[in-house]
């Protein structure tokens, strides 16, 4: 199979789990790049919530962020599409979860929000996780009342989040089914182990690879991908080859047509050098 685009979700996959890029990983980057195939960061996260380094037009000009609400050209600083929520439905949601035992927050226009008192909270949530702390207070600005500032300001979100305490996993389990159910215009991810994710039904990583295929006149069959989480399901099935790390869940697996090395491992850079040899 010619594969001529490479998409890869961050966390859990093509980074270590203290959020580095091994150096296997790094050169096997390299040598995909130099052989000419598009390489694309799909990821959860927003451009202003890359790692150090990867805001670097040599390797990647293409992005997939928010789990696909949008596809970001660098080279050109520009959105190349966009599938959010409109605001009236997230505001919905918002009341739907202050019932629930969470924090939650959002992503509009490349910038996350949190109600203030609940962003106070936030090391109550990720304590024993520094690094996603880190990101989390370092990414989301405070307002008084989210609810209120996502009508106020009227415009789509790429992506609501909440967060579960330890003790509420269980909860956690439920909303996973319930608010698809609840909402049907929107679907339902998660990449952190006490996270759900909330996207319109428009994203999606798989729809977006699909998409940017379009846009570079390629076949999603001349494409592969990695992932580790349940919103890298859909890319992996999307892609000519899915490849699931030895870390993902068993649904994660269960999607993909390859199963690698664990982020720890570097298990992306090993199966992209035997991609380069096939």
């Amino acid at each position: 199979m010619n594969i001529r685009l490479i998409a890869f979700d961050l966390d859990g996959t093509l980074l270590d789990d203290r959020k580095n890029l091994p150096p296997e990983n790094l050169d096997a980057l390299q040598a995909a790049a130099a052989a000419g195939i598009v390489l694309v960061p799909a990821t959860g996260r927003i451009l202003k919530g890359l790692p150090d380094g990867f805001v670097n037009p040599g390797l990647f000009r293409y992005f997939i962020f928010a789990n696909g609400a949008e596809i970001y050209d660098l080279q050109e600083e520009r959105c190349l599409h966009r599938a959010g929520i409109e605001p009236a439905l997230a505001a919905e949601v918002c009341r739907y979860m202050d019932t629930l035992p969470v924090l939650y927050d959002c992503y509009r226009d490349g910038m996350g929000y949190m109600t203030a008192w609940m962003y106070e909270q936030a090391p109550d949530y990720f304590g024993p996780e520094p690094e996603i702390l880190k990101l989390v207070k370092s990414l989301r600005r405070p307002v008084p009342e989210l609810k209120e500032d996502i009508l106020r300001e009227n415009r789509p979100l790429e992506k609501l989040q909440m967060y579960f305490r330890p003790e509420n996993m269980d909860e956690r389990e439920r909303q996973l089914k319930a608010l698809p159910e609840r909402f049907p215009a929107l679907k339902v991810s998660s990449s952190l182990k006490n996270n759900i994710e909330i996207n319109s039904v428009s994203a999606g990583k798989g729809k977006a690879l699909r998409r940017l295929c379009e846009l570079l006149a390629l076949r999603p069959e001349e494409s592969a991908a990695f992932g580790d989480g349940l919103n890298d399901i859909e890319m992996l099935e999307a892609a000519g080859i899915g490849c699931a790390m030895a870390n993902a869940g068993a649904a994660v697996r269960a999607a993909a047509d390859r199963i690698v090395e664990s982020n720890n491992d570097a298990g992306v850079g090993k199966e992209i050098f035997r991609i380069l040899a096939s």
